[in-house]
């Protein structure tokens, strides 16, 4: 399963632009990545969880619903955390160009073989 994982991670480069992609716990730990050479890939991982989480605490005060994913934008990135279940979440950093529809599918689907 890892195999596919890190193969639809690394087919994100070219079916989205994606810099970085991984599928992490939702404590942060790294389940795969494919991130560039140099990266702290657990600092990635930990921050990412973290955003999710604070928008999970933050929904949980005003007494609404639990986000399911969450775009942070910047002039040339996006990035993307998509919740995959009760334990992962699947995130992408894209050039700021990206569908975001597009990137949130193939996040989707790769939560799936998480999943299985």
């Amino acid at each position: 399963m890892n195999e596919q994982i890190n193969e639809r991670l690394s087919g994100l480069r070219d079916s989205c632009g994606a810099v970085a992609s991984a599928v992490l716990t939702r404590d942060g730990l790294v389940i795969a990545a494919d991130v560039p050479p140099g990266t702290f890939v657990e600092t990635f991982a930990i921050m990412c969880a973290t955003m999710l989480g604070a928008a999970v605490t933050s929904n949980n005060e005003l007494k609404r619903g639990v986000p399911e994913r969450i775009t942070v934008e910047g002039n040339d990135t996006k990035t993307y955390i998509l919740a995959t279940g009760k334990k992962t979440l699947a995130v992408a950093v894209t050039d700021g160009a990206s569908d975001d529809n597009k990137v949130f599918e193939q996040l989707k689907a790769i939560g799936s073989l998480i999943n299985q």
